[in-house]
């Protein structure tokens, strides 16, 4: 069994992960804002941290891996510059802390629908989160430059968080690389939560994609 940080871990996908990773036995740091929602196992351990102190990357010492699935609020009207500025902080100190592989929860708009074209850039994407989902390509943009840190990059879905959420447990999933799957019916494909959780806590386990970004999707 491992022992693994989640940062985020009172989010939508970080609780799913947390929960994940606990049931299966694994060891987990959950660090939140908000200490009292982080769910309650005997497996976690929630931990207030600011992830910009400079203390921080002594958190991560002796951590087997980093799930991060940050996110500074989609409401937050600073979105973009706390994005950059903790995600900064987050990589440094996993590099400083010499995290084996940490894997990065990002958005699905860089996900290509055709070649050169991403869905960030697509006519009918939404403008109330391109800032945030452009923020997220960048970052990814920049992980692909990095072989200092073992990192690794998931997109879920495109339609994922579109779509209402759902909580139907499969345990099972489909992979991609770079562009957006879709459905039979050719509409782009949705994962639930728990599913997305599975495939997030698969990867923790079999790290098997180091410096690279992989997509899942419901079957």
């Amino acid at each position: 069994m491992k022992k693994i940080a989640v940062i985020g871990a009172t989010g939508l996908v970080g609780n799913a992960v947390v929960a994940e990773l606990a049931e299966r036995g694994h060891s987990v740091i959950a660090f939140a804002r908000n200490v009292d929602k982080v769910i309650k196992h005997d497996n976690v351990q929630a931990v207030a941290f600011d992830v910009n102190n400079a203390d921080f990357a002594k958190q991560l010492v002796g951590v087997d891996v980093v799930v991060s699935a940050y996110n500074p609020g989609w409401t937050n009207p600073n979105y973009v510059a706390d994005f950059k500025q903790s995600y900064a902080s987050i990589l440094t100190a996993i590099k400083t802390a010499q995290v084996p592989y940490a894997l990065i929860v990002g958005g699905a708009g860089s996900l290509y629908v055709a070649p050169n074209l991403q869905l960030v850039d697509t006519p009918d994407f939404p403008a109330d989160v391109y800032a945030g989902a452009n923020a997220a390509r960048e970052l990814l943009t920049e992980l692909k430059e990095r072989n200092d840190i073992n990192w690794a990059f998931i997109s879920p879905a495109a339609m994922f968080a579109v779509n209402p959420v759902y909580f139907d447990k499969t345990g099972k999933y489909r992979l991609g690389t770079d562009d957006v799957l879709m459905n039979t019916d050719g509409t782009p494909a949705d994962i639930s939560v728990p599913d997305l959780a599975v495939a997030i806590a698969d990867d923790v386990e079999n790290q098997a994609h180091l410096h690279k970004r992989f997509t899942v999707a419901s079957l």
